[in-house]
């Protein structure tokens, strides 16, 4: 009887692991998550017009959920891009080189078990927690936060 409930409980975590909800209240404080009015894809495609349009780079979009089909899985819309400015992080990394594992930043659009859509970003305050980098530098990238939270409206 353990054995079989052992392996009922395997099962189900394998099969709706990807539908567990994650509660944006269970973030630190060096995560950011806000609720979008938008689809996952708008919401991506809005973040890669203003980001864009400040002369930023893009680097990457990653469509989770498309990627998940690919190897015959299901998830959620979740969406990844990967953006930023080679002028403003190279200083960062500069400063303090393990930098580059968190830059550039990264924007991610998801959608939860109730339908719900969810835009979330590192705060530039996980930088000096996490390499040791000033916080003066790290506010270098606290207008990235803004914009992000602007596309939303």
């Amino acid at each position: 009887m353990k054995r079989s409930v052992r392996v009922m409980c395997m099962v189900c975590s394998v099969l709706l692991g990807p539908y567990a909800l994650v509660s944006p209240a269970q973030a630190d404080d060096t995560l950011r998550t806000k609720p979008s009015h938008y689809s996952v894809a708008e919401t991506i495609n809005r973040i890669e017009r203003a980001v864009t349009e400040k002369g930023m780079r893009l680097f990457a979009r990653i469509n989770h959920a498309d990627e998940a089909k690919h190897v015959g899985l299901e998830m959620p819309p979740a969406e990844l891009l990967i953006f930023g400015n080679p002028l403003g992080g190279t200083a960062l990394m500069l400063a303090a080189p393990t930098v580059a594992i968190d830059l550039p930043m990264k924007a991610l659009a998801w959608q939860d078990q109730a339908g719900r859509v969810w835009l979330t970003y590192n705060m530039p305050s996980l930088l000096p927690l996490r390499h040791g980098l000033s916080a003066e530098l790290a506010a270098r990238l606290d207008p990235v936060g803004a914009l992000l939270e602007r596309t939303l409206e």
